[in-house]
């Protein structure tokens, strides 16, 4: 106890005889010396007693999935900000593969005494997962809002891009260039988004190519949401006879990228890719890419102005709020093959 007050005295810049005082509630301690005190144990990873959790009312959760999609970091930056702006101290929180899952990192979080959190992607986009976790979040009092992925079944705001739209445009393009055979390389059927990229797919070409269900639904290539996804998925794809493939993420239409030259084929001189983020970087590969802007800023913003109003008492609606995507012309894409 004596090394783990002499620590937090150091860190804090105070004698161990106010850390003391401070841990004990005892009075006589200046408001900012006793916050210095606090912010001492969560530096150093000490659980605060309990009847001090309060006074970290302005911590706000933030858990994501794995931070090698670089979009996930784009959005957590963009959270941050806004949060950091308001005075809020953000707590990214991370699932990794055989890391804690969901529900231990919100156990965390609340542990912690976040006065709210914000879902990137979670559990909520699975339409297999039980949704009663969100309902017993709520039960204990704490606000949240989802981002990417919408569940009639929680009370929540949720903030979304338009997948639909993103495949409208994205098919528009590719076909304006004259592309005809346009396969869809998407993640698990089980996730939100990859349904509703899969109906704006589908009723895009139906709509511009007067093609039946049987025939979209052999363009449509489900993966992982990876480089080496997005390889299996357009090789697949481009066995079929596809001249050009929509991804459903960067990292995906990066690895068709490379699909389409491991078959000794040129991008986009035979094949045409179009990704799906506008993740960073992503306009200094080679060729650039061709992809749907994700409105991250817009979309980040809007998470944390609906968690703030939340947590002040006047919730914003339990609906969603959706964004429009945008198509960027880079080099990926080009002239399809002439009749």
């Amino acid at each position: 106890m004596t090394a783990r007050l002499a620590d937090i005295a150091a860190q804090a810049g105070v004698s161990e005889a106010t850390v003391s005082r401070v841990l004990n509630g005892k009075p006589g301690v200046a408001s900012a010396t006793r916050e210095s005190v606090l912010a001492a144990l969560d530096v150093l990873g000490y659980e605060r007693p309990v009847r001090l959790r309060r006074l970290s009312a302005g911590l706000v959760g933030l858990i994501t999935p794995e931070l090698e999609n670089p979009i996930f970091p784009a959005l957590a930056q963009v959270i941050g900000q806004a949060l950091t702006r308001q005075g809020y101290t953000p707590v990214l929180a991370t699932q990794t593969p055989g890391g804690s899952t969901e529900d231990e990192l919100t156990e965390m979080l609340v542990a912690r005494g976040v006065c709210g959190i914000i879902f990137v992607s979670g559990l909520h986009a699975d339409t297999t997962a039980d949704t009663q976790r969100y309902e017993q979040l709520r039960a204990q009092g704490v606000p949240f809002v989802l981002v990417d992925g919408f569940s009639p079944k929680v009370q929540a705001p949720f903030i979304s891009p338009d997948d639909r739209a993103a495949m409208r445009l994205a098919v528009t393009h590719l076909a304006a260039l004259g592309h005809t055979r346009i396969g869809l390389a998407v993640g698990p059927k089980r996730f939100v988004p990859v349904l509703r990229k899969i109906e704006g797919f589908r009723s895009s070409m139906q709509e511009r190519y007067a093609m039946s269900a049987e025939e979209t639904e052999e363009l449509v290539q489900h993966s992982l949401y990876t480089l080496e996804g997005g390889q299996a998925a357009a090789s697949a794809l481009i066995e079929r006879g596809c001249t050009a493939v929509v991804c459903a993420s960067d990292m995906m239409a990066l690895g068709a990228i490379r699909a389409a030259r491991r078959l000794g084929l040129e991008v986009p001189r035979d094949v045409s890719v179009v990704g799906f983020d506008d993740s960073p970087l992503i306009a200094f590969t080679d060729p650039p890419l061709t992809t749907i802007r994700k409105p991250v800023t817009a979309m980040g913003q809007a998470a944390v102005r609906a968690l703030l109003e939340e947590v002040g008492g006047t919730p914003a609606p339990h609906s969603e709020f959706v964004f429009m995507p945008e198509l960027v012309v880079r080099g990926s894409t080009a002239s399809g093959p002439r009749p």
